[in-house]
C-alpha cells in the first residue's frame, strides 16, 4: 500500500469499495446512507469549486464545523489539489478563531453553521487582507452575512454548484491535480490545545499521515465490514487519523455521532464495531455501570456482584497467560448471557476494537472492561507525531502501559526522563515559528515530546507525566501529579482531580467530588445537600473525603500524598477555558481561577 498523498489513498477506497453506505449521517430522525460515489462527487466538485476561487497548492483553507461529512468532503477536496487544510474546534471563541485564521492567512473557511458563521461574520474585518471565501455548510435560505466586500459568500449547494460547472468545463483537470500533489507536501496545520500559551500551529505533511495509518494497519485489524461512530472531534489529530483516514484506508464505513450528548443513543442505533474514544468516555460509561448497580436489590444485585468476581478470576488467568479452567469458563459463559451482554449493549452490542488516546487511561478502567470481554487498545502521541507513537494490540497489550511503538517509529528516553521519537511521523515543524521547531526537534531528528515515561524489557512504554507539569516541592522533592490524580480518580467518590504545590511544601488538590453519590449519602444521613456549596464545607462531608484520601494514599510515598483540599461544586468544562477540546485539564487556567482557594490549601502562607 504505497500512496503518494492521501488523495491518492481517498481514490484506492472510492475504487476499491464502491457501495451505497460509506457514510452515515442522521437528518430529520433517522440515519441515511451516504454512497461511495456521492462522497467522491462531493470531494471533486469542491476542489473544482477551490479552483475557481484560485486557490493554489500550499494555500490555506479553514474548517470550523462539528463532525459531519462536508467536513470530509472540505478537507479531501483541499488535500487533492495541494492545499492545507486548518481544522478549526466548533467549541472556541471568536477570538481563537481569528488568532489561527490571522496566524494561518487562510484564503477560505468552511463554516457548519450560522452560529459558527456569526463568529467568522464578528473578526471578518480583521481577515479582509487574506480571506478571499465563506462557505456555509447548513441551510440559510436567504441569509447573507456581514461580510467585507471582498470576502465571497457560499452556500454549500451553490459551491457545489460552481464546482460542477468547472468540472464539466475540466473534466481531467482533477486527476492531474490529485497526481501533482507530492508525498511531502504539507497536508494540513493543526493548532494545539495550548494548554500553556498560544496555541502553535503543527505542520504535518502527507506522508506523516500516511506513514502513521500504515503502521497502524499492521498491528490493529480493520476491514469493510467495520463501522466506526466518529464523535471525537474531527479538529484533533486523534479522531482525524484513526477516525477518518484510517477508516477510509481499511474500506470501514463512518457515521457521525449528532452530538456528543447524544453518543449514547447514536451507539444505539449504528451499532458500531470500533470505538475511538478518549478516557473519559469510558470513566463515564464505567460510572454509569456503577450507578446501575447501586440501585439492584435483593437477588440481582447478588447476580450481579456473583458476575462480576468471576469476571475479575477469568481475566486474572487470562493476563497471566493461563488456561480458564473449565468450571470457570463455564461460570463465565453464563455470566456473559446474564450480565455481561447487558453492558455490551450499550455500546450497541457488536463492538470489537476499542481504543483510547488523548490522555492516560487508568489501569483499572483497563481492567474492568477487559475482564468482561471488551479489551480497550490504548495508545499515546502528540500532535507532532501524526499522531501515534505506540499503541496496545489485541495479542501484545499491558494494561497501564501505552504499547509498543508501532512500526517505523524510534522511541528512546533521555537521561532526564523525557521520551524522544524519531521517524516519518515526526511533523514537518511549527508553521512560522523556526525557533520553536528547533527547540523540539533535535540535529539527529529526534522530537522532545515534553512527557516522562520508561521502557519496559519487553518494549512498552509506560507515561508517568508531562515533563513541564512536574511539581517541585519546597523541599525539593518531585511529585508527577498525574500518577495521583489517577490513583485518587479510582474512587467513585471523585469525579475530577487537580493536583498542585509546586514551590509549597507539600501536595494539595482540588476535588470535583461525584455529586449524584455524594447527594444520595448525605440523604441517607439527613444532611442539608443545598445550597451545595455551601454542603461541601459541612465537616461530615470534609471528613469523608479525608478518609477516602487516606485510605487510596497508601501506596503513595509520604512526600506525594496530598495533605489538604478544596471541594468544587462544579466540574471543569471546555466553555471555562478549564479543559482543552480534548478534554485535559488547563492546569494554569484553574489555577488562575481557584487562587483565592490557595489560602485555604496553604493557610500557613496567609499567616506567615
Amino acid at each position: 500500500m504505497q500512496f503518494r498523498n492521501l488523495a491518492e489513498m481517498f481514490l484506492h477506497y472510492v475504487r476499491q469499495y464502491d457501495r451505497p453506505d460509506a457514510l452515515y449521517v442522521k437528518r430529520h430522525g433517522q440515519y441515511r446512507p451516504i454512497s461511495t460515489r456521492e462522497f467522491y462527487d462531493h470531494v471533486v466538485e469542491l476542489a473544482h469549486f477551490l479552483r475557481s476561487m484560485y486557490v493554489q497548492p500550499g494555500d490555506r483553507v479553514a474548517i470550523l464545523s462539528e463532525n459531519r461529512p462536508e467536513w470530509f468532503y472540505a478537507d479531501m477536496a483541499t488535500l487533492s489539489i495541494g492545499g492545507a487544510s486548518v481544522p478549526i474546534y466548533a467549541t472556541l471563541p471568536p477570538g481563537q478563531v481569528a488568532y489561527i485564521l490571522q496566524d494561518a492567512q487562510t484564503v477560505g473557511v468552511f463554516v457548519s453553521t450560522l452560529e459558527q458563521l456569526a463568529k467568522i461574520e464578528s473578526i471578518a474585518a480583521d481577515l479582509a487582507a487574506f480571506l478571499r471565501f465563506v462557505v456555509l455548510f447548513e441551510e440559510a435560505g436567504d441569509y447573507r452575512p456581514a461580510l467585507p466586500a471582498a470576502v465571497q459568500f457560499f452556500s454549500l449547494e451553490r459551491a457545489m454548484e460552481v464546482g460542477r460547472q468547472d468540472r464539466a468545463r475540466q473534466p481531467d483537470w482533477w486527476d492531474r491535480a490529485v497526481a501533482s500533489v507530492q508525498s511531502e507536501d504539507l497536508a494540513t496545520i493543526i493548532y494545539t490545545s495550548g494548554t500553556t500559551g498560544e496555541p502553535k500551529g503543527v505542520m504535518l505533511t502527507h506522508r506523516n499521515f500516511l506513514s502513521n495509518i500504515e503502521a497502524v494497519l499492521q498491528v490493529l485489524s480493520l476491514g469493510p465490514s467495520d463501522v466506526h461512530l466518529s464523535f471525537l472531534p474531527l479538529s484533533h489529530v486523534f479522531e482525524r487519523m484513526a477516525g477518518y483516514y484510517t477508516m477510509l484506508t481499511g474500506g470501514a464505513r463512518v457515521a457521525f455521532a449528532e452530538s456528543i450528548d447524544k453518543v449514547a443513543e447514536n451507539l444505539l442505533e449504528i451499532r458500531p464495531t470500533v470505538i475511538i474514544a478518549v478516557p473519559r468516555f469510558y470513566e463515564k460509561v464505567k460510572a454509569r455501570i456503577d450507578a446501575m448497580a447501586r440501585q439492584l436489590t435483593g437477588l440481582r444485585k447478588r447476580l450481579f456482584e456473583w458476575a462480576l468476581r468471576v469476571a475479575d478470576r477469568v481475566g486474572e488467568q487470562r493476563r497471566a497467560g493461563r488456561p480458564v479452567p473449565p468450571w470457570l469458563a463455564l461460570q463465565y459463559a453464563l455470566a456473559d448471557r446474564l450480565v455481561y451482554h447487558k453492558i455490551k449493549a450499550r455500546t450497541g452490542g457488536r463492538v470489537r476494537t476499542l481504543v483510547s488516546g488523548g490522555a492516560a487511561l487508568r489501569k483499572d478502567i483497563a481492567i474492568f472492561f477487559d475482564n468482561l470481554g471488551l479489551r480497550i487498545l490504548e495508545g499515546y502521541g502528540l500532535t507532532e507525531t501524526s499522531p501515534v507513537i505506540s499503541v496496545n494490540t489485541p495479542t501484545a497489550w499491558k494494561p497501564g502501559s501505552v504499547g509498543r511503538p508501532i512500526p517505523g517509529v524510534e522511541v528512546k528516553i533521555a537521561a532526564d526522563g523525557e521520551i524522544l521519537t524519531r521517524g516519518p511521523h515526526v511533523m514537518k515543524g511549527y508553521f512560522r515559528r523556526p525557533e520553536a521547531t528547533q527547540a523540539a526537534i533535535d540535529p539527529e531528528g529526534w522530537f522532545h515530546t515534553g512527557d516522562i515515561g520508561e521502557l519496559d524489557p519487553d518494549g512498552f512504554l509506560y507515561i508517568t507525566d508531562r515533563k513541564k507539569d512536574i511539581l517541585v516541592t519546597a523541599g525539593g522533592k518531585n511529585i508527577a501529579p498525574q500518577k495521583i490524580e489517577n490513583l485518587l480518580k479510582q474512587s467513585p467518590w471523585i469525579e475530577e482531580v487537580m493536583v498542585v504545590g509546586d514551590g509549597r511544601p507539600y501536595p494539595a488538590a482540588f476535588i470535583v467530588p461525584n455529586r449524584e453519590r455524594l447527594v444520595a449519602w448525605a440523604q441517607e444521613k439527613g444532611l442539608p445537600v443545598e445550597p451545595y456549596e455551601e454542603f461541601l464545607r459541612h465537616p461530615t462531608v470534609i471528613q469523608l473525603y479525608e478518609q477516602i484520601l487516606q485510605d487510596l494514599q497508601t501506596s503513595l510515598a509520604r512526600f506525594e500524598q496530598v495533605k489538604r483540599f478544596v471541594l468544587l461544586p462544579q466540574s471543569f468544562t471546555i466553555e471555562a477555558g478549564e479543559l482543552t477540546p480534548t478534554l485535559k485539564v488547563r492546569r494554569r487556567i484553574v489555577m488562575e481561577k481557584y487562587e483565592h482557594l490557595i489560602r485555604e490549601l496553604y493557610p500557613e502562607e496567609v499567616t506567615a
